[in-house]
């Protein structure tokens, strides 16, 4: 931080110097008409010329020299920020990303982050310039002649009057531009992330004209803030044309009544620009400045979030892998309002297995994500070998857990870079024996490159049950003390649910199982089943238990068993 700052400073140290040097040749051509070509005196001639020379090459080179040094620091800034935002966006918790969109997460990652480093880069010492040869050049033409400064100066007033006005009309303009990207790099993601579902419905030309829409609308948006600054700019442009005609005017009368020399005249002439250029630019400046900091607005909205499920002050590491045994003691959880888990008890010992099941919506992902701690409860507590899991760090407890979703996300990575995903030091030989709990090592043999063949994003060229089986060894790899399996196995036949069943019976090493499931063949050999209904615990027991009751669990038996047999279900 420290050294960008110095390199910043250093920028627009030398933007100021080398834009005050612009005067330096504009008073060199004064002493030269009034002290060389008026007299007729040719011996100051050389040394003036080669004087303005050296001047225009040193302030080339320390304006070079400038420019390495912003461009530096912008990319430095630029890189830190965005190690920030990343970092930031890792540690953040569900309720964020249910909060603020993926594509709106990628436009500030990109888009506003580069106008930042532009901002930084380009703007900055732009503002510098036009500040110094502003101040300069004034001061030094008060030196020539007063009145004639002081008349040029007057009209520079309308023209700061008119760039805040338009920088009021333009700022929330520019706000409203930038969600309209958002909007559209969202669409854009989504379609492209759900691009099998769009094919499914064969729904591409509803999903263009969604896409048209949004992009027309940030076109329209983008001509709004553009035909505002046409029609302010010409108002800029002729003040900042006045004053060259004013320079002419007033010049030649002061000049006629001997009140100014040709060299001064020239000076004036000369430096008209100094005066007009750097109001002219302010529009052009307070532009790109609205933009500026309307992305700086949601660069710090994401620099300074705070995620909700952090590690506690009194939470530590575990000490040792812990058995797995857990409990749930009175959990309650409810969000807006919404009550998804209502005082819940539970106790599975360690190296035990439970099953899940319930209708959808009854709480059975969320009673899962109060072990991992992607939520908190509201109410009871959760516990670890006895210890509320709010008094483990977060990446002490998710490192003793090993997670298989149905909704399975692979990287764009080989076979053997996914099962290694959570402990990268794996061989190849443990990567393959985890492939063979999980049922997947034969399919991968098969394919073209084996354990280097590279996998798209999501699994792209696997079927649902290939990538069911590589997400269920990814899990396997971290040798989890509990390992929860949410729906894994609905993707894949009845055989190979089996297998997999058998494989988990017989891991070489202790681990609890969670396991969620709409079949009742995969949590029919489970120490305990409970059963969720709008977030309680309606029945639990065993399979033969549950079977006895006759209520929701015998009568998914019943339907499942009659589905598969063709019989009539029969009673336990």
């Amino acid at each position: 931080m420290g050294e960008r700052r110095s390199l910043l400073i250093v920028g627009l140290i030398l933007s100021a110097v080398t834009s005050s040097m612009l005067i330096i040749n504009p008073m060199l051509s004064q002493k030269l008409i009034d002290d060389v070509i008026t007299p007729h005196n040719t011996t100051k001639l050389l040394p003036l010329l080669g004087l303005m020379m050296a001047v225009q090459i040193v302030r080339l080179t320390l304006r070079y020299i400038m420019v390495v040094v912003l461009e530096k620091n912008s990319q430095c800034m630029l890189d830190s920020v965005r190690k920030r935002l990343y970092e930031v966006i890792q540690n953040q918790d569900y309720i964020f990303y249910g909060r603020i969109r993926t594509g709106d997460l990628m436009t500030r990652m990109t888009n506003d982050l580069d106008l930042i480093r532009h901002s930084t880069a380009w703007i900055s010492y732009n503002i510098v310039d036009s500040i110094v040869i502003f101040v300069v050049t004034i001061l030094y033409l008060l030196t020539v002649n007063v009145q004639l400064t002081l008349c040029l100066a007057a009209i520079t007033p309308f023209i700061l009057i008119i760039t805040r006005i338009f920088s009021k009309i333009i700022n929330p303009m520019y706000v409203t531009l930038r969600e309209k990207l958002s909007e559209l790099n969202t669409v854009a993601q989504e379609n492209i992330a759900g691009n099998r579902v769009v094919k499914a419905f064969a729904a591409e030309e509803y999903e263009k004209q969604k896409f048209e829409e949004k992009n027309e609308e940030y076109r329209k948006m983008n001509l709004k803030t553009t035909y505002v600054g046409v029609k302010f700019q010409p108002m800029l442009d002729l003040l900042s044309q006045s004053l060259t005609v004013t320079s002419l005017l007033v010049g030649g009368y002061f000049m006629m009544n001997n009140k100014l020399t040709a060299g001064e005249m020239i000076a004036f002439s000369s430096l008209t620009w100094a005066l007009a250029n750097p109001l002219r630019n302010l529009g052009m400046l307070l532009n790109d400045i609205q933009r500026f900091f309307a992305s700086c607005e949601m660069i710090i909205e994401i620099f300074y979030a705070q995620p909700n499920i952090v590690d506690r002050s009194r939470a530590k590491n575990l000490e040792h892998r812990p058995d797995g045994e857990l409990e749930f003691r009175d959990v309650s959880f409810q969000t807006n309002g919404n009550v998804l888990l209502d005082h819940v008890n539970f106790h599975i010992e360690a190296g035990k297995t439970l099953g899940v099941m319930g209708t959808t919506g009854s709480g059975k992902t969320t009673l899962i994500s109060m072990i991992t701690r992607f939520y908190d409860a509201t109410g009871g507590e959760v516990l670890l070998d006895g210890k509320n899991v709010q008094d483990i760090t977060l990446s002490s407890l998710r490192s003793s857990i090993g997670m298989a979703m149905q909704d399975v996300f692979l990287f764009s990575d080989t076979v053997e870079g996914n099962i290694a995903y959570g402990d990268t030091e794996l061989s190849f030989d443990e990567v393959q024996k985890y492939a063979v709990y999980a049922d997947a090592d034969e399919f991968v043999q098969h394919m073209e490159g084996g354990y280097d063949t590279l996998i798209g994003e999501r699994g792209v060229g696997l079927s649902g049950g290939q990538r069911q089986r590589i997400s269920l060894a990814r899990a396997l790899a971290v040798n989890p003390s509990v390992l929860i399996l949410d729906d894994t196995t609905s993707a894949v036949d009845m055989e190979t649910e089996q297998y997999i069943q058998e494989q988990l019976r017989q891991l070489d090493f202790p681990c609890t199982k969670v396991i969620i499931a709409q079949r009742v063949s995969s949590v029919k050999d489970a120490d305990r089943i409970i059963i969720l209904d709008q977030g309680k615990i309606v029945e639990q027991g065993t399979h033969e238990e549950l079977l006895k009751n006759h209520s929701y669990y015998y009568d998914i038996w019943a339907l499942q068993n009659n589905a598969e047999e063709g019989g009539e279900a029969v009673g336990a």
